[in-house]
């Protein structure tokens, strides 16, 4: 085989944050290049192809500030396999451990973006599926865990009547004893199939699929033949890659929600990490979610206004066949913040609210219409 023939000259590039001063960013930045490589010394790694293709090259290294740097690394495209887990490791893998770096920004070309499906629904089928042509999505969840199936599915056929897009599982329901996976499935997709027949609308129930490892497309397509429709999948537990085979499987053929539960001490440091732009925003959407949970800014999480934004706007950048999804904030909204909360992310965006849903009045029906009426007011 010719060797040389392998490399198309095609590379992808991550930005990495690197804190120091001038001399120790860069030494961090060449450290990166090689850790994320070959895993050697520069004086051990042999001339030829693996020294002119395989290490990462420093494209770029410009100051922030007095001591934060970003370092630009570009990888040959090659060596991400074209595979997700292989283009994670490569992005973020063995640097991940070490203290002031964290990942900033990623470019990738179109030759690994042709390799990945991206969501199948994406911004314009979800709103087909649904029949919300141009307003904000509304999403709510199931709460709280403790509640039987037929407790669930009562709360799930008020939340439609009432016109709530997208009622999903709470991420805490899973497959414990007082609510089966199978029997809440069931119950939920059937009261909202009668909620729909009542209203006419297109509300859809999205069952938490998240599980063992050897169960979890089993249960996708139990929730897909039972009458769900959509998947919350957690992604950081479950794995990328597991995100990606449930949005490809035509078996399945379901939108798919992604829930940030466990990646929050990712995107929480200022000095380490990843971006919230990259990690809840790029990468789930190259996965084939279509539409990424994040904590909102102003509510009980520690999050910034700007990171929510960067969220936002990494859903609809230019990706090529990729297609955009939705943000989906979350934590900490009532109705009183619908038209900000609107003014700053416009209308392709899922608005998600529960437990300021529940509170708002003893008429669960009436706050969800009060919801709808909030979020299709003209801005």
């Amino acid at each position: 085989m010719d060797m040389h023939a392998l490399w198309s000259g095609e590379r992808f590039s991550v930005t990495y944050r690197i804190v120091g001063d001038e001399r120790e960013a860069r030494e961090r930045a060449e450290g990166v290049s090689l850790e994320q490589t070959v895993e050697l010394p520069a004086d051990l790694v042999p001339d030829g192809d693996i020294r002119d293709h395989v290490v990462g090259r420093i494209e770029s290294f410009r100051p922030v500030d007095a001591r934060r740097f970003d370092a630009t690394i570009s990888y040959a495209v090659e060596t991400s396999g074209f595979e997700l887990p292989q283009l994670i490791n490569l992005i973020f893998g063995n640097s991940s451990y070490q203290p002031g770096i964290r990942v900033e920004a990623l470019a990738l070309p179109d030759s690994l973006l042709r390799c990945f499906k991206g969501p199948r629904f994406g911004r314009d089928g979800l709103r087909d599926l649904l029949g919300a042509p141009d307003r904000p999505l509304l999403a709510t969840a199931l709460k709280p865990m403790g509640r039987s199936a037929a407790d669930l599915a009562d709360l799930a056929y008020r939340l439609a009547l009432g016109g709530i897009d997208i009622v999903k599982d709470d991420h805490n329901l899973a497959n414990q004893p007082f609510a089966p996976f199978r029997e809440r499935v069931v119950c939920c997709a059937d009261a909202i199939r009668r909620a729909n027949a009542k209203t006419g609308g297109r509300s859809i129930y999205v069952p938490h699929v998240s599980g063992p490892a050897d169960q979890l497309m089993e249960r996708a397509r139990f929730a897909r033949e039972a009458g769900a429709g959509g998947l919350l999948v957690m992604t950081g537990l479950v794995g990328w890659d597991m995100l990606r085979c449930l949005a490809d499987d035509d078996r399945i053929a379901l939108p798919v929600v992604s829930h940030p539960a466990f990646l929050g001490s990712f995107v929480t440091g200022a000095d380490r990490g990843v971006a919230p732009a990259v990690l809840l925003g790029q990468l789930p959407r190259l996965a084939g979610a279509d539409v990424t949970l994040f904590a909102n800014y102003g509510g009980r999480f520690d999050v910034s206004r700007s990171d929510c934004m960067g969220i936002a706007t990494s859903t609809a950048a230019p990706m090529k066949n990729i297609r955009p999804i939705f943000p989906g904030p979350a934590g900490g909204m009532h109705l009183a913040n619908v038209p900000s909360m609107i003014e700053v992310y416009g209308r392709d965006v899922v608005l998600l609210m529960a437990g300021g849903l529940y509170k708002a009045g003893p008429d669960l029906v009436e706050n969800c219409r009060r919801f709808r009426e909030l979020a299709q007011t003209p801005g």
